[in-house]
């Protein structure tokens, strides 16, 4: 039986950053793999982040490049593969090539849990294999099951072969709502969220013993393990979580996303890089070109030269376009303008005030 391996990817974004902390000291007994996949084309930030991680923890985080033994940067290798054609939000073959297949060679056909930085106050799935070796964990959310997990363990078709898991968990005062819950099939009036949220409600620990039992029934990489210590983790974590994980560790958060006062037309705003990537990231908004424009300008040029035979960066403008004066200053306006508007968010945290959104992109790259 092959060991099996718990890994866990480093994007150079603050919450894969807090993720590693967060497994590695409270759960030290799980033997941990850390990786990173290279572009060769991040901030320097971003290099000098998994720095820090490595001191911090102890650890070495493996690098990992899709160009193979290539003289080139991994990037400018597949470049030229797809003959100048440059990846945008409809043709993302640098998640592809530069993240996705690195990671999938580097496990290979091992059986592998890989733990993935979305929070628990984020709304979507992330990056999950199609490969039945490798399954996704989420520990920053309520429920830290996959979705194929639960639609699995959730169809009618098991219901009879998960009531008998279930008597050997404890709900407490719960267990008859849960039995009920359990043995109600999903419908259109009652849908398999509804379903799951009703379990998480009712107990997150023993819902997830109930998982971890389910999953000993099926081929999952989880299956094979006697004891999963996160089966015992309640805890839900947002944004804040994350700054105060970065920062209570020393590891401390990226310089990108430190905000930068500017001026324009009387008005002041405050600029950052809001994710981690290639420092030309066709997912980066409009200020964040701009930003990089006048706090990297080495780099915003090394961009622009990419765009060539008709190729951008952004849909409907070029970088030279993008930073005319005019321009430059029509982007800032609108942009605390629209900082203004968020400012109404009634929360007590500062990042969720000013942070940007971050549910656009590619979470193998951003989280």
């Amino acid at each position: 039986m092959s060991k099996i391996r718990h890994v866990l990817g480093i994007s150079g974004g603050k919450d894969s950053a807090a993720l590693a902390i967060y497994v590695k000291t409270k759960y030290p007994s799980i033997d941990l793999e850390f990786y990173s996949c290279d572009t060769g084309k991040e901030l320097e930030e971003t290099y000098q982040l998994i720095r820090n991680l490595e001191v911090y923890l102890g650890i070495k985080i493996n690098l990992l490049q899709g160009a193979g033994k290539s003289s080139e940067d991994p990037f400018d290798h597949f470049l030229k593969m797809y003959g100048g054609f440059l990846p945008s939000s409809n043709a993302r073959w640098c998640t592809k090539q530069l993240k996705l297949a690195p990671f999938e060679n580097y496990v290979g056909d091992d059986p592998v849990v890989s733990y993935v930085g979305i929070r628990g106050d984020e709304e979507r799935e992330g990056y999950i294999s199609t490969k039945n070796n490798i399954q996704s964990i989420f520990p920053f959310r309520k429920n830290i099951w996959s979705k194929d997990v639960m639609t699995k363990m959730l169809s009618n078709q098991n219901i009879e072969q998960l009531i008998p898991i279930f008597k050997n968990t404890d709900f407490g005062q719960s267990q008859e709502k849960v039995h009920q819950v359990l043995s109600r099939k999903i419908t259109p009036d009652f849908t398999l969220d509804q379903k799951l949220n009703t379990l998480l409600d009712s107990n997150v620990k023993a819902f997830n013993h109930l998982v971890f039992d389910f999953l000993k029934t099926t081929d999952y990489p989880l299956a094979k393990e006697e004891a999963f210590p996160l089966i015992e983790n309640d805890e839900i974590l947002i944004k804040a979580d994350i700054f105060r994980i970065l920062e209570e560790s020393g590891v401390g958060v990226p310089a990108y996303y430190n905000k930068i006062e500017f001026e324009i037309n009387g008005k002041k705003g405050e600029y950052a890089r809001s994710r981690s990537g290639c420092f030309f990231c066709f997912f980066q908004q409009k200020i964040e070109w701009v930003w990089l424009y006048e706090q990297h300008p080495e780099l915003y040029k090394k961009a622009m030269e990419y765009e060539k035979d008709g190729y951008t960066w952004g849909q409907n403008e070029s970088l030279e376009e993008l930073i005319q004066p005019e321009r430059i200053e029509k982007i800032k306006e609108e942009y605390i303008k629209r900082m203004e508007r968020k400012s109404k968010v009634k929360s007590p945290y500062l990042v969720d005030i000013l942070g940007d959104d971050e549910d656009e992109g590619c979470a193998a790259c951003f989280i």
